[in-house]
């Protein structure tokens, strides 16, 4: 009758009275590192799915740092997930040329992986051919547990909608012997992911079931709210399991809040036909007193398809709650540039569109380097 939580707090428990637990400590709340870790990652070398990798997906953690080290050695692709997913999906990890075994070490840990790194997000061609998480017990029958929060299974089935792994994609875990427990199947659910056994793993992210998701999470992952956009776009239910709870009142202000942004987003009738190419300002017209207040503030967004139209960034916009005082589209030169009432706010639209992608594009989106006074911008109508 042991819970996820009772199985994660005696392993923690165990590692830490019984002198196994290395640093950091202490080992609760994390995938804990443990004396001996890195020999055991040596290990992997002995693997055939190790051998035969040309990419691999290695978590961050503390104990995965031999994993990532021997991948590295090995010339393979190392692909490492960004911290907390803050910031993008994965960093691909890229040592400078003729580094050495030391430099290779120093690339292997979490200082190494902010330094020789580049991203890669929804729309990177990554093809992970095995993939190495932490975890902070697992059965011999495959069944695992992380530390609760979910990432794991969030990166491995973001993972599969972007087609970077396949079905028969090996998963594999290294921990101390003493984290080889019974757990009762019965604690899985159909989101969590598993190392390779009977048990099918995650088929993307089950919108409605994942507990890990929620709309806080939304806003703390800008990718996971990219890759919600995409599919929803597609037709696919991304209904979160908290739109089910009896929470709905308590969100009635921010659907509120949403509607009236999409009011202020209506276009104007004269704008409703506008054409790829075409450069127009549209203004929020309740606004006009922040009209050369100085205050405004200009978010640039740029790498944007030929195939993009307008009404595809304004939904977006939208959808992750970034609607502007104004939008300045210029098509013609694949950007344009969002005006909100001051920088906090857009701040905000910067860390919420981080990781966007539209029309097979990942978009540009960074605060524009000229912050202009817009009492004095021309606004160019349509023709």
């Amino acid at each position: 009758g042991a819970s996820k939580r009772d199985i994660r707090e005696k392993v923690w428990d165990y590692l830490e009275a019984s002198g196994l637990a290395d640093f950091p400590r202490p080992v609760h709340r994390r995938i804990p590192n443990f004396k001996g870790s890195h020999q055991a990652c040596c290990s992997i070398k002995e693997l055939d799915v190790f051998n035969r990798a040309r990419e691999i997906k290695v978590d961050p953690d503390k104990p995965l740092e031999g994993v990532r080290l021997a991948a590295l050695q090995a010339r393979k692709t190392l692909l490492v997930p960004t911290p907390r997913l803050r910031t993008g999906l994965f960093n691909r990890i890229v040592p400078p040329s003729g580094a050495t075994k030391e430099v290779l070490r120093i690339c292997a840990t979490s200082q190494g992986i902010k330094e020789y790194s580049v991203p890669v997000g929804l729309d990177g061609k990554a093809r992970v051919d095995l993939v190495v998480v932490g975890s902070v017990a697992v059965s011999e029958k495959g069944w695992r547990i992380g530390k609760g929060e979910g990432y794991a299974d969030m990166e491995y089935a973001m993972m599969v909608s972007m087609g970077a792994v396949q079905a028969d994609t090996p998963v594999i875990t290294i921990v101390h012997d003493c984290q080889v427990v019974d757990i009762a199947e019965e604690l899985l659910g159909d989101h969590d992911l598993t190392t390779n056994c009977k048990r099918p793993k995650p088929q993307g992210i089950i919108w409605h079931k994942a507990s890990y998701v929620s709309y806080e999470m939304l806003e703390k992952i800008p990718v996971l709210k990219s890759l919600r956009y995409r599919e929803k776009q597609t037709g696919k239910d991304v209904t979160l399991q908290d739109e089910h709870s009896d929470l709905a009142n308590a969100n009635a202000p921010a659907a509120l809040n949403e509607k009236a942004m999409a009011e202020n987003t209506r276009p104007q009738a004269a704008m409703g036909s506008a054409q790829i190419g075409q450069h127009y300002v549209e203004s929020d017209s309740l606004s006009p007193r922040l009209e050369g207040s100085g205050m405004i503030t200009t978010v640039y967004v740029g790498n944007i398809p030929p195939s993009v139209r307008v009404s595809e960034l304004k939904c977006a916009l939208r959808e992750f709650r970034a609607t502007p005082l104004r939008l300045n589209w210029q098509g013609a030169q694949h950007r344009a540039f969002l005006d909100y009432k001051d920088k906090a706010t857009a701040e905000s639209a910067v860390s919420s569109l981080r990781g966007l992608s539209l029309g097979g594009n990942t978009l540009r989106v960074e605060l524009a380097k000229n912050q202009r006074n817009k009492g004095q911008v021309e606004i160019n109508s349509q023709k």
